[in-house]
């Protein structure tokens, strides 16, 4: 039996930079593996703490109910987004951390570290990342600079965006964002398009994580005739503030009730101590919930020196969150309309995300597609990271042929792009859900008499008015002839390649003049020079993180 070369393992690794807990895996020695952490955990927690030490992943949610305030979570539920957002601002409510708002709307998370600091959502997850680059590198015993992370489906082009500056401050080269469900589809078909089986399937990908839902129907093609399997998705829908994190919330309002009415202690919801010690029992009942009918809930001295002790029955559990259980199931209905697609043309259903496991939303999504049985051949917590690690060893070539078929992924745009039309509207140039890359065209005109310049607002997004829509960007044609409205002819093009990078172009037929602009790295997200500030100062933190480390063990050293 002979060996294989291991100058190119581990060169890229895949990474699932998830709400709650992240993933990173590699393709080695002819199949993925799935990296274990320093605490021998395949997930690691996406949490950040700050004392006068920092703390990621498991060390830091270790530590979360003695440190609320300092201890930083759900990063990804503020990536990409302003601070006045509607769902920001409702989740600040919900969190012990402090957000304020920063440069150009930008949320901040404000911290007690060595004096007070605020950091962006783009740094807090760098963190996050930078802690998968390490697990890799242990574990390779390499340097790891190639990576493909994965987003939700409806993450817009600020959130991924700003997914890839995060992956440039931890310091790694981001070959390819790619949607969660797309890679989790990599994960459960790669066995499907290797042999000589040339059977075609249609095949739904659930996947309900710790902060988000996705959705995707995807045609995967064997492609035995030439060597290359195809996944080509056929639409996409999702909710990028849905998840077992919402479930959770759910619990902890149910018990802060209960405790109101048992000890009539309004002070409590203050207590944000006894609130981080609440939703961390609450999660423990949840995942108890998915194997038993009925679980206690104890915490010594929770608030004022009072003991509390509950019990929540699965059957609470399920009614506390039915409505956000129904608003998966309307997803997935939505899903499959897109994709024009009948419920009994699916040949299976896979389940991914950990909160697939939570037993009501199987039997809803059973009953959804008549009772057939669903696909749990994948493990739910790590088929996006494999997925992902699949892609990445594919883009760089890490794998030999004969351990990997070459397999093509065509994605879709998770949301309509067009252009504003008379200053309120939306014209939609590409629909949601074309597979790309794809190029557009369509003919507009002037809408007032003389008008001799036009500005080309580009945006994404469903609603028929601009204000309900993300602007990408906006650039100026000049130079228009004078003529009465409605008589110069404007050509404008949409063109996206398969790295999602749109590219819009305006041109006057009657002058030929035209102007364009690429959005690639608009709205929202950091210049370099931000970038490499923060580059700086998380390598100052590692060598601060490190030098504290010796001093530690020096104080230990026998």
């Amino acid at each position: 039996m002979g060996f294989l070369p291991c100058d190119d393992d581990g060169s890229a690794v895949g990474i699932d930079l998830g709400t709650t807990y992240s993933c990173v895996a590699v393709w080695r020695r002819g199949r993925v593996e799935v990296i274990p952490n320093d605490q021998g955990n395949l997930a690691t927690p996406s949490c950040v703490a700050f004392t006068y030490w920092r703390f990621i992943g498991d060390a830091a949610l270790n530590q979360a109910a003695m440190n609320p305030l300092n201890t930083i979570f759900d990063a990804k539920r503020l990536i990409g987004r302003r601070f006045s957002d509607v769902s920001v601002q409702g989740d600040i409510k919900l969190w012990p951390f402090k957000v304020a708002s920063g440069k150009d709307d930008r949320p901040m998370i404000v911290v007690q570290y060595r004096g007070e600091e605020e950091f962006s959502a783009e740094e807090i997850s760098a963190m996050v990342l930078f802690k998968m680059k390490e697990t890799a590198e242990a574990f390779l015993d390499k340097t790891v600079e190639k990576a493909v992370i994965t987003v939700p489906v409806y993450f817009n082009d600020s959130q991924r965006q700003a997914t890839m500056d995060a992956g440039a401050i931890a310091g790694l080269d981001v070959l390819r964002i790619i949607n969660e469900p797309t890679a989790a589809a990599a994960a459960y078909g790669l066995d499907k398009v290797v042999g000589s089986s040339d059977k075609k399937k249609k095949v739904l990908i659930f996947d309900l994580g710790g902060g988000t839902l996705d959705v995707s129907v995807l045609n995967i093609d064997p492609g035995v005739d030439i060597d290359m399997g195809i996944f080509e998705v056929k639409a996409t829908a999702g909710d990028t503030h849905l998840g077992g994190e919402d479930f959770n919330g759910r619990m902890v309002k149910h018990l802060v009730r209960e405790f109101l009415r048992k000890y009539k202690r309004p002070e409590i919801r203050g207590d944000q101590r006894a609130l981080r010690r609440l939703r961390t029992a609450c999660e423990k009942a949840k995942r108890m919930l998915s194997s038993t009918a009925q679980t206690t809930i104890e915490i010594d001295s929770l608030h004022g020196g009072v003991d509390f002790y509950a019990t929540v029955s699965r059957a609470k559990f399920e009614e506390l969150n039915m409505d956000l259980f129904r608003r998966c199931m309307d997803t997935v209905d939505k899903c499959l309309r897109d994709a024009d697609v009948d419920k009994s043309s699916v040949d299976d259903v896979v389940l991914v995300g950990g909160s697939t496991r939570i037993p009501k939303v199987r039997s809803l999504l059973q009953d959804l597609f008549h009772g057939k049985a669903l696909c749990t051949s994948v493990n739910p917590d790590e088929a996006v990271a494999h997925g992902a690690a699949v892609q990445a060893s594919i883009i760089t070539g890490g794998a030999d042929v004969d351990e990997l078929r070459d397999v093509l992924l065509l994605d879709v745009t998770p949301l309509s792009l067009g252009v504003e039309t008379q200053g309120v509207y939306m014209t939609v140039l590409i629909p949601r859900n074309t597979t790309i890359p794809v190029r557009k065209k369509d003919n507009f005109t002037t809408c007032s008499d003389n008008q001799t310049t036009a500005l080309i607002k580009v945006y994404e997004g469903e609603g028929e008015r601009t204000k309900d829509n993300n602007l990408l960007g906006q650039f100026r044609l000049s130079g228009i002839p004078p003529a009465p409205s409605g008589m110069p002819k404007i050509k404008i093009t949409y063109d996206i390649d398969a790295n999602c990078v749109l590219k819009v172009t305006a041109k006057d037929k009657t002058t030929g003049r035209s102007n364009s602009i690429t959005i690639t790295s608009d709205k929202g997200r950091l210049s370099k020079e931000e970038i490499e500030r923060m580059v700086k100062k998380a390598e100052k933190y590692k060598a601060e993180d490190e030098e504290e480390m010796k001093k530690a063990e020096g104080y230990v050293t026998p």
